[in-house]
């Protein structure tokens, strides 16, 4: 029997956000939560023999740190030894989250050589053992992962996995080979769903590749009868992705379409300038004595982009080296803008 845990209770269709490491990490997910909360957050992936080592999970816990407005949240970790994921799972469930995921679909090479990430879909057994002492934390368990290695496997390793009664099956649908590189096939997302019904009905199935805002993806889920979408690179410098006008409730008895949202929140240039000196802050204050600062800067590149003068702004901002100057920057940009 498949454990759904908390996923039973959400209505579909059920828009996540995907893990992305150094982009969603506890402060990112904090604004976003402000400006426009997902339905489920992850968080960015975390090495499961890390996390089972004692010292090395002290400097670990960092990327496992949330707050208790980003509930519903699944911890992602990664690993290729099923002793180390039961300990890692295990810790999570200590530490309150809602669910555990297991990545295996990660197309680095590091993590590829621990037998992990997309290096699990090389060997399905193993993969298969990782599930089963994931499951012993008692969370629920779910999984994100490729549509095969350097083919379509979805036949056999997505088959495969739907066998192992997991609560969620989120496919990147793409390659590992592929990578990035070619467009998300989405077309193959109705076969996915045909395989679920036949072998594990209670199983959600998410789809992540490509999917730039909400309207986009409530589309896909029409389109091919998935539960729902992960979008991953669209938040990037837009934390209200996930924000929504709500709409008059429905009258004369009708019932909404599960999510019904409204439309989309457009951010004035200001207004995003404003965010991003906020996440800046926020940054520097809860982050910056364990990671470096030059991660915001990547963030900064997608924050300011597209408007007018956001070329010479953008470079003067790589300067910076702390918040305090960020702040002064920007705020000189909007006085004579």
């Amino acid at each position: 029997m498949i454990n759904l845990g908390f996923w039973a209770k959400l209505k579909k269709p059920i828009m996540v956000l995907a893990p992305m490491a150094d982009v969603t990490d506890c402060v990112f997910r904090q604004i976003i939560a402000k400006y426009g909360k997902p339905d489920v957050f992850w968080t960015e992936f975390v090495s499961a023999d890390g996390l089972a080592h004692p010292v090395a999970r002290e400097k670990l816990l960092i990327d496992l740190k949330y707050s208790e407005n980003e509930h519903p949240i699944v911890a992602q970790i990664f690993g290729g030894k099923p002793e180390n994921i039961k300990i890692a799972s295990n810790l999570c469930k200590e530490l309150g989250f809602d669910g555990v995921d297991i990545n295996m679909g990660c197309p680095d090479k590091s993590v590829e050589k621990q037998c992990a990430g997309s290096g699990m879909i090389k060997n399905p057994e193993l993969s298969f053992e990782v599930i089963r002492a994931a499951k012993e934390s008692g969370l629920p368990v779910s999984v994100k992962t490729r549509i095969g290695y350097n083919k379509n496997e979805i036949e056999t390793w997505i088959r495969g996995l739907l066998e192992q009664d997991i609560a969620v099956l989120t496919v990147h649908l793409r390659t590992r080979k592929e990578m990035s590189d070619v467009p998300a096939h989405w077309d193959l997302m109705k076969r996915i769903v045909e395989i679920r019904d036949a072998i594990a009905p209670d199983t959600l199935i998410f789809g992540n590749g490509d999917v730039v805002d909400l309207e986009d993806g409530m589309q896909k889920v029409k389109e091919t009868g998935c539960d729902g979408v992960m979008l991953g690179r669209a938040i990037f410098g837009n934390p209200f992705l996930f924000s929504k006008q709500k709409r008059p409730e429905q009258s004369e008895g009708r019932e909404p379409l599960g999510n019904t949202r409204g439309e989309m929140v457009v951010p004035s240039i200001s207004e995003k300038l404003e965010v991003m000196v906020e996440h800046t802050k926020l940054f520097e204050k809860e982050l910056v004595q364990h990671k470096n600062f030059a991660i915001m800067k990547k963030h900064y590149k997608a924050y300011v982009n597209g408007f007018d003068g956001a070329k010479e702004l953008r470079m003067k901002l790589m300067e910076a080296e702390n918040a305090t100057e960020v702040e002064k920057i920007t705020k000189i940009f909007l006085e004579h803008s």
